[in-house]
């Protein structure tokens, strides 16, 4: 039996398995043997042979954004095929507006398995972590749950290579459905409606696109001059004036002596600050160098 077929047939055992307490350890197990089949069926294939051409997007601009859908979808299947998405992403490991799981695992040479929890634990036991450890031959482990977590993000944790990342569902040609309908799209979580054709909620679109990615703007200002408010440094939020200072030059930072920043950020204006203070969106920063 291959690798699809295992997945297939454990997958199949899932559905027709009924959750309840008697049956949660098989389960479990079972998402274990699950994740690695997936992990597997997405490993490069070992065989000898030529090798095909890569690809790849080359990083450029500020943030990047992909934009996934499946083609030619109708008004009726627009809820759906957001559905299949999410499952067709979390099979290849991509967490889709999920927080990472806050659970602590360091495997070790010896010592058996130290399970411990911050928090009552109503999805896992200690029993149900020591079968999916024994699942990936894992025998000594400290493991320590500090929330509530179920197995399947258990099981994220001991893979170790999931992406979580943050997802906006966008719905288009909202001017062919009723009111109804766009109403309770809109209220979806993480959802915008929009039309490209007739241009509504554009505007509303880039705001969301620009709060998930978590940018700012900030404004430089030479000594003696105005800010420059034409040509803003677009940064992650949580960028620190040293952060500043690479994305100007990267010698700018050893070269640093304060700055000084106008904005929300600060206490007053200006402030003299260092390499560690946190911008604001709008900060104003002027650089003084040794």
């Amino acid at each position: 039996m291959g690798i699809l077929e295992k997945i297939a047939e454990i997958e199949r055992e899932i559905s027709r398995t009924q959750k309840n307490k008697a049956t949660e350890y098989h389960l479990g197990l079972l998402k274990a043997k699950l994740a690695k089949y997936r992990a597997q069926l997405l490993e490069p294939s070992k065989s000898s042979g030529a090798k095909g051409e890569g690809f790849d997007v080359m990083k450029s601009g500020d943030a990047r954004v992909a934009l996934i859908g499946f083609p030619s979808v109708g008004k009726v299947k627009m809820t759906t095929s957001a559905e299949l998405l999410v499952k067709e992403l979390e099979s290849v490991g991509i967490r889709l507006n999920c927080p990472k799981p806050n659970i602590y695992f360091k495997p070790k040479k010896g010592g058996g398995l130290s399970y411990n929890s911050t928090v009552p634990l109503t999805h896992c036991s200690e029993k149900l972590v020591q079968l999916i450890l024994h699942e990936y031959k894992i025998f000594n482990a400290e493991v320590l749950f500090r929330e509530d977590s179920t197995p399947d993000e258990f099981i994220d944790v001991i893979v170790g290579n999931r992406v979580y990342m943050p997802c906006l569902y966008v719905y288009n040609k909202v001017d062919q459905i009723s009111i109804e309908e766009v109403d309770r799209l809109a209220h979806r979580a993480n959802s915008v409606v929009i039309s490209c054709g007739m241009k509504l909620n554009l505007d509303f679109l880039l705001e969301q696109l620009w709060e998930y990615l978590a940018l700012i703007c900030l404004y430089t200002k030479k000594r003696g001059e105005r800010p420059d408010f034409s040509d803003p440094i677009i940064m992650r939020r949580g960028a620190s004036v040293e952060h500043v200072c690479h994305r100007i030059h990267r010698t700018l930072a050893s070269q640093f002596k304060y700055a000084l920043v106008w904005g929300t950020s600060t206490k007053y204006s200006p402030q003299r600050v260092g390499l560690t203070h946190i911008m604001e969106h709008e900060d104003v920063i002027q650089i003084v160098k040794k």
